[in-house]
Order: structure tokens, then sequence, then C-alpha cells
């Protein structure tokens, strides 16, 4: 399991899980608002994010949860 503080992310995985989506989520968007992330890692970063989408929204997670950053929430409301 990969701990969400963290810069490996050679950890995540694609699976679909509900705590493994939950965490890979979380991981990748908490990477991707990093202003330290390089581009390239932030490019292959989202399509795994937005792969979680279906899992988490069958969840409920969005319901309970608001996305604060408005990048982030742009992304996502692009994928609705």
């Amino acid at each position: 399991m990969i701990r969400l503080v963290t810069t490996d992310f050679s950890e995540l995985r694609d699976d679909t899980a509900a705590g493994d989506a939950l965490v890979t989520f979380v991981a990748c968007a908490h990477a991707m608002l990093d202003a330290t992330t390089p581009e390239e890692q932030r490019r292959r970063l989202e399509p795994r994010l937005l792969a979680q989408l279906p899992t988490l929204r069958a969840l409920g997670v969005f319901d309970l949860f608001d996305i604060r950053d408005p990048a982030l929430a742009a992304l996502l409301a692009d994928e609705e």
C-alpha cells in the first residue's frame, strides 16, 4: 500500500477496488497539484487519476466531498 504523503508513485496500480481507487486518485491528485511535479509526470498521472472516476462516482465519494482546486475540479467536470 502506498502512503498518501509520498512522491514515490511507482507503487500505484490501476486496480478498481474501492480502497485502491481512492488511494490512487488522492495520490495522483496530490502530485498533480504539487508545483514541483514535472509536467511529464503530470501527463502520466492524469489518465490514472481519471480512470478512478467511475469507481469513486459509484461509491458516492463526490456526493460527500467537493474538489476545492479549480483546475482539478474543471478537469473532473470535463470528464462527466
